[in-house]
């Protein structure tokens, strides 16, 4: 299964009929161009997820290099997303969504410091919030989503073309012992579980 939308041909129909072209001209570049064009379809796959359990699911694939405090001091989980990672990114948490609101900005390294001035698109809902950052390589993020949809836990909710981050801000009541991963650990969109409260003594 590939992901939604026509961007992926939009991508990978340039370097096919370029590749088809070279083929008549030299067989190595007509060769690499066809390989970039079925690396680019390839990148947006869209495999079928199961969730683990109950909790607040990864909302990408890749390594969990954020976790900190936000200022008004929710916890924020972020997922770095490498070129060979999985690009569609799913919801943590169902709920409905309240915005998808999008913020021009640069594209430093999804993982650099500075990637908070980056491009983004952030998707609110009532109880938690998804940022799906832009990063070095990635110039295109599409939500599939809108305000006043109702969301799933582990739903398809947007992916972004070639290499990004997104992160998840908790629900207020989550805090760091709720954590069940830390950083440089690899988690699945849709299937590994972030966070799960756990018991409060009275």
């Amino acid at each position: 299964m590939l992901a939604r939308g026509p961007w992926k041909w939009t991508y990978a129909l340039p370097a096919a009929v370029v590749g088809a072209v070279l083929l008549f001209v030299s067989s190595l570049w007509g060769v690499a161009a066809l390989a970039l064009a079925a690396f680019v379809v390839w990148f947006h796959r869209d495999p079928e997820r199961t969730p683990a359990g109950q909790g607040v699911l990864a909302p990408a694939d890749g390594k969990v290099s954020v976790v900190r405090e936000t200022d008004d001091g929710r916890v924020r989980v972020g997922v770095f997303m490498n070129v060979h990672d999985v690009h569609v990114n799913r919801a943590p948490l169902s709920g409905t969504v309240e915005a998808v609101d999008h913020r021009a900005g640069g594209h430093r390294p999804a993982f650099d410091k500075e990637s908070e001035h980056n491009e983004r698109v952030r998707i609110t809902c009532k109880d938690y919030a998804l940022v799906l950052i832009a990063g070095a390589f990635a110039r295109r993020i599409h939500p599939y989503v809108e305000a006043g949809d109702e969301l799933t836990r582990g739903d398809r909710v947007s992916h972004i073309s070639f290499g990004s981050r997104a992160d998840v801000v908790l629900p207020a009541e989550y805090d760091r012992e709720d954590l069940l991963v830390e950083r440089g650990e690899r988690v699945t969109a849709g299937e590994t579980v972030l966070a799960r409260r756990s018991p409060r003594p009275e």
